[in-house]
């Protein structure tokens, strides 16, 4: 399975803008900006997005766990708290906090953590975070 998503940017990093969209359409050139990033604009970015998709990932991860050990939840609420900081010269994701509220009948704190610690350890956006990336670039001048 392969899944796609795209942005299109235009100007410089601070006047210029752009879009980001999803194959499925539930992003279809949604706007974002040096505002959107780094002050109160109005639109996404590339955080929020991260942090989105690694909360969504985490939680069905999770879910899946607690069902092999028979404990299928009655609802997990996961939130991702992303964190950019300059560094270096440059800015990077320094830490993602995860804030977990579930209801799971029969389980206990403790299996609950342990299901939890190997959700967030193996879930694929997880993963992603830690693998090597690649890419082919065209100019078109």
């Amino acid at each position: 399975m392969k899944r796609n998503a795209s942005a299109h940017w235009e100007g410089s990093l601070k006047e210029g803008k752009g879009t980001v969209s999803t194959e499925s359409g539930v992003l279809s050139e949604q706007q974002y900006s040096f505002k959107t990033r780094f002050e109160d604009g109005n639109g996404t970015n590339p955080e929020e997005l991260l942090g989105a998709a690694h909360a969504g990932c985490f939680s069905m991860a999770l879910s899946m766990i607690l069902g092999e050990s028979d404990h299928v939840p009655d609802s997990i609420d996961t939130k991702a708290s992303v964190t950019l900081t300059e560094a270096d010269g440059g800015f990077e994701i320094s830490a993602i906090h995860f804030d977990v509220t579930a209801t799971i009948p029969g389980i206990d704190q403790a299996k609950f953590l342990e299901a939890a610690n190997t959700a967030k350890m193996n879930c694929p956006v997880s993963k992603a975070l830690k693998s090597d990336i690649t890419m082919d670039i065209h100019l078109e001048n």
